[in-house]
Formats: C-alpha cells, sequence, structure tokens
C-alpha cells in the first residue's frame, strides 16, 4: 500500500523487536522499514528511510533513547517518536517528552493498543500510559502552584554535580572531581534532569545559573 505506515523499530533485545514487527506485520496498514539495536543505528536508518513512526526503547547502551530522540528529530523531524518501555518514572518521563517525543507507552500494552499508538502518532495523534498521563498532569497541576525549587529537589551530592555541570566539567571531570566512577556520575546526572524536568545538560546549565545554584565570585 502506497499509504502504508512505515515504522523504524528501536529496541536493542532482538526478541522484543522480533515481537513487535511479527505482530505490525499482520496489519494491512502499516509497514516495518527498518530495525535498530542500537541508538547510532537508529539514527543512521532514520535518515536513510524517513519513517513515519519510530518505536522506541529508552534503556539501550550506547545512547539512551532519548538522546537518540533528541538527535533523530534534528535528522528528521516529520518522524513521530513513541516510546515503547518499563520505565515510568518521572526521570525518564519528562526528558523523553522534552526531547520531541509524541507519545509514551509502557511495554505492558497490548497489541491493538500498540497498533493503535501507531496510527494515531501517524496523524500526529499522542498516546500517553495512564500512568504516565496522570504524572504529566500531576507535573502541570505542580507547575501552577510554584516552581521547581533546586535546594529541595536535589540531594546535596546532586546539588554539588549540578554546580560542576554548570562549571562546563564533563562526567569524566565531575567523577575525578567527586572521587566517584563515571558511571554513579551518569546516575547522578540523569537524576537531576529527571527530578528537574530538564532534557540536557545545556539546560541543565542554564537553570543553575537562573536559580544562583551557583554564582558569578
Amino acid at each position: 500500500m502506497n499509504d502504508s505506515i512505515s515504522v523504524l523499530l528501536v529496541d536493542d533485545h532482538a526478541v522484543v523487536r522480533q515481537g513487535v514487527k511479527t505482530f505490525l506485520e499482520t496489519q494491512p496498514d502499516i509497514t516495518v522499514v527498518g530495525e535498530a539495536g542500537s541508538g547510532e543505528e537508529a539514527i543512521r536508518l532514520a535518515a536513510q528511510s524517513i519513517p513515519d513512526v519510530i518505536l522506541m526503547d529508552l534503556i539501550m547502551p550506547d545512547m539512551d533513547g532519548v538522546e537518540t530522540t533528541r538527535r533523530v528529530k534534528q535528522i528528521s523531524p516529520r518522524s513521530q517518536i513513541v516510546f515503547l518501555t518499563s520505565y515510568h518514572e518521572d526521570e525518564h518521563i519528562f526528558p523523553a517528552l522534552k526531547a520531541g517525543a509524541l507519545s509514551y507507552i509502557l511495554k505492558d500494552v497490548s497489541a491493538e493498543e500498540l497498533a493503535s499508538a501507531v496510527r494515531k502518532a501517524a496523524e500526529g495523534e499522542a498516546v500517553l500510559h495512564p500512568r504516565v498521563a496522570a504524572r504529566v498532569i500531576k507535573e502541570l497541576q505542580g507547575r501552577r502552584e510554584g516552581t521547581l525549587n533546586p535546594f529541595t529537589e536535589l540531594s546535596e551530592r546532586e546539588l554539588e554535580v549540578l554546580k560542576l555541570i554548570a562549571d562546563g566539567l564533563s562526567n569524566a571531570g565531575i567523577a575525578s572531581q567527586l572521587v566517584l566512577s563515571e558511571k554513579t556520575v551518569k546516575g547522578h546526572v540523569s537524576n537531576i534532569l529527571g527530578k528537574l524536568h530538564l532534557a540536557d545538560r545545556t539546560q541543565a546549565a542554564v537553570y543553575a545559573w537562573r536559580e544562583g545554584v551557583v554564582r558569578k565570585e
């Protein structure tokens, strides 16, 4: 079909990709145009095929789904990103949506719900898992009541890390200064972005200066 919805599958687990592909290929109006097992591969395939919809995993070893989404949207703005993941915590939801994802659904959805989410994404309609939608609504209601306070939202260690991000240090530089592993620092950075609902390190640095976490001497 010429008007078939083209879909790119991105998940580092081949079994998951195969299961989703097998089902989607039974749908007469959906065509799987590629499979990617990593963020780098997803970016390359998205540039080649410019798919209508990309089903995106969140946690991948080389590059997570949030960073992949950000880069894919630069290459193929028309591709709609649907996160299909097991994670529903704030530190995952908000960075994913801010990076450019349209929808966020959990892997416990039925096959029919998945197909429906793909069709809606192709039309530009968002789908949020009920648990995720509740978090987004709570966040919006909270925003009306007041802005986030980094001094109450973050732990002392996270504040230290945020200050060093604002100073322009890399994860390796922060790890060296605080005598931590890079993996631990990466975890702190992820928590900071999630708690403050920021998309990336640049936003975190700007936020730190704006909110007075760091000050010019």
